[in-house]
């Protein structure tokens, strides 16, 4: 086919929008495929193994990259929101705003110093650092978050429980919750960004998002002891048989 011979002046090759736009030939033929970059009439075919691209896909194609990498969007969702721009603007304002506010939370909040939390909790700080440095604590020179008290508070009960390095008891132990944990929160994120945003005010998302925090610490806990006690049923009745 050779209809678009003579409109390829202003467009690219595929090798050009790859190195324009810093995403492999492989991945932006994922794209076309996917429908993520517009009507195949923007495509120009002047034979069976060549075509040229319009220019606006080097920026569409870093939108979905931000999407996906910053934004943590799943490729049918930025589909779906790049053909209503309002709802893009609308996805990224309330994540921007559920940041801002769970900033600003933590640092109304106050922190405690690295003195009061030993003096207070007991744990040792050789374990703290250790905590720290494995990332599941980030203290600032003014001390540990609300989020970080809380997490000490339990390893100190952990402690007093009985739950030691003398049974082999670590701090990397809290590495396999973490882990657990991460997919978990990013498929959270994308779920309340998918179904809140553009569907309420934001001020009302936000008010959703914060009632549901302790209700979910809540669930977390109880679907984490009766999966527990079922292991427990399910290793003893294993051991039985």
């Amino acid at each position: 086919m050779n209809r678009g011979a003579g409109r390829v002046g202003a467009l690219l090759k595929m090798s050009e929008l790859a190195e324009r736009s810093g995403v492999s030939a492989g991945t932006i033929r994922y794209y076309l495929r996917e429908g993520l970059l517009g009507e195949a009439e923007d495509v120009v075919r002047t034979s069976r193994n060549m075509a040229y691209y319009p220019p606006q896909y080097v920026q569409r194609i870093a939108l979905i990259k931000r999407l996906q990498e910053q934004r943590f969007m799943p490729l049918r969702v930025i589909r779906d929101a790049l053909e209503d721009p309002e709802r893009v603007r609308a996805l990224i304002e309330l994540e921007d705003r559920i940041l801002e506010r769970a900033l600003a939370s933590a640092e109304d909040s106050g922190r405690v110093s690295r003195k009061q939390v030993h003096q207070r909790y007991g744990v040792p700080r050789n374990v703290l650092e250790r905590l720290a440095d494995i990332g599941v604590l980030t203290p600032t020179r003014r001390g540990y978050d609300r989020d970080d008290v809380k997490i000490i508070e339990a390893i100190a009960s952990f402690r007093a429980g009985g739950y030691d390095e003398a049974l082999g008891f670590t701090v990397y132990d809290t590495l396999r919750y973490r882990r657990a944990l991460e997919p978990l929160v990013q498929e959270e994120v994308r779920a309340l960004l998918e179904r809140l945003a553009g569907e309420v005010e934001i001020e009302r998302a936000l008010e959703i998002v914060a009632a549901g925090a302790e209700p979910l610490r809540e669930l977390l806990g109880a679907m984490h002891s009766k999966l527990l006690l079922a292991a427990l049923r399910s290793h003893r009745a294993g051991a039985a048989g």
